[in-house]
Formats: structure tokens, C-alpha cells, sequence
């Protein structure tokens, strides 16, 4: 290389990056039930980030609310945030909707957030497995469960499969 070429890779370097002031001001995480979504997402989008919040979902929020869908998070007030919490904890939305219908033990429909719904999941598939429905022992061997193939899928690392040699002595 050249002086030159050194000379213009060390100048590059040493100049700082510089953000636009869009950038920047899009860089904020929104708190919304507890999960943090980037400024820079639409407001339609950035739901879906919360777990347990579906396009659908998303979308009933953006309607009912009357919020525009491509508007970014971090433009959303304070207020706003507010009405999507209290939104998606009552859901007044069609059952059908919900990831809760006619829960075993309480016969209620009601839809999960985050934490709440992976507790729920591993309860059910807990309960499949002490009741050895077919499921359930589909799912404690770890193969699938809803009628997939298995002749080229599901291979688990660590696990032979083949044909096993005899070995030369």
C-alpha cells in the first residue's frame, strides 16, 4: 500500500460516527407490559414484540384505540401507552382471538402475556404427559407431536442413527 491509502484508512477511523438526529431520536425503548420495544418500530409492528400479542391482536389495538398503525412508538404519549396496557389486559375482543379458550380448570377464556403464558404451556404439556395421552409421550420423547414425518426430520444431535457397524477384531 501506498502512504496515501494508510493516510485516508487512519482518517476514517479516527473520525467519530455520526448519528442523524432521526436516528437518535428513535432509539428509545418503550416499556408496554413489561417488554421493551425500540422507538423506531410502527406501532402496529412493535406489539407484536410483546409475547402473546399477535399481528391480529395488533391490529384490533390499532382500530379500537383509533392510534395509525405506521406511527412510531416513540412518538406514542404517555396516555396512550396507558390505553394500550389497560387495553390488552381487559381484551375486549372476540373469543376466538384469545390464547386461552376454555381453560381446563377454570372453563374461562382468557388470553396470556410473557412469563404467564409459558407457564401455562408447560403446565398443559405437564398434565399430557401424567395422563399419557398420545401427545404427551410424544412430547416426553421429544418427538413431534401434531403428525409430522420423521423419516428425514427431528434427528437430535447427539443421537446415532443408521445402521451400526459390527466391529473388526
Amino acid at each position: 500500500m501506498t502512504k496515501e491509502k494508510t493516510e485516508k484508512k487512519k482518517e476514517q477511523k479516527e473520525k467519530p460516527i455520526q448519528k442523524s438526529q432521526k436516528e437518535e431520536e428513535h432509539e428509545v425503548l418503550v416499556r408496554v407490559l413489561g417488554y421493551d420495544i425500540p422507538g423506531s418500530k410502527n406501532v402496529y409492528t412493535g406489539l407484536t414484540r410483546i409475547k402473546g400479542v399477535s399481528w391480529a391482536i395488533a391490529n384490533a389495538v390499532c382500530i379500537k384505540l383509533k392510534i395509525p398503525h405506521f406511527k412510531k412508538i416513540s412518538e406514542l404519549s404517555k396516555e396512550d401507552i396507558k390505553k394500550i396496557e389497560k387495553f390488552l389486559e381487559e381484551l375486549p375482543i372476540y373469543d376466538f382471538l384469545k390464547n386461552r379458550r376454555y381453560d381446563i380448570e377454570t372453563g374461562k377464556t382468557e388470553h396470556f402475556y410473557g412469563s404467564d403464558l409459558d407457564m401455562k404451556k408447560e403446565f398443559d404439556i405437564k398434565r399430557l404427559r401424567e395422563i399419557k395421552s398420545y401427545r404427551g409421550i410424544r412430547h416426553a420423547l421429544k418427538q413431534p407431536v401434531r403428525g409430522q414425518r420423521t423419516r428425514s426430520h427431528f434427528r437430535q444431535k447427539g443421537r446415532a442413527m443408521g445402521v451400526k457397524r459390527k466391529s473388526k477384531e
